[in-house]
């Protein structure tokens, strides 16, 4: 699990027992590391994307440029990222 994906979901959570509880749990993910490539591709995915019209946050950007170098599917119902697929080479996880 990437931090900024940790503390998006953990933010959604202001009684302090909750968060504690989802906090316990969402500890069996160990963090993946995000490398300064990431941040050039995720730029890159940016500004594709970006010409076709499609905008997008810096932090969608760098999921889907750790994703693509990891070879792994993004887990999200976030329609954004559908929009995303149709000009990067990201796959997604059909739920």
């Amino acid at each position: 699990m990437l931090g900024p994906i940790r503390q998006e979901v953990l933010s959604g959570y202001s009684v302090k027992s909750k968060f504690e509880k989802l906090n316990s749990k969402l500890r069996y993910f160990e963090n993946e590391q995000i490398i300064d490539g990431d941040y050039v591709q995720a730029a890159t995915f940016s500004n594709t994307c970006r010409s076709k019209g499609v905008q997008g946050s810096h932090v969608d950007f760098l999921i889907c440029a750790v994703a693509f170098r990891l070879k792994s599917e993004i887990f999200t119902t976030d329609k954004d990222f559908s929009h995303y697929k149709k000009y990067t080479p990201i796959q997604l996880f059909n739920i």
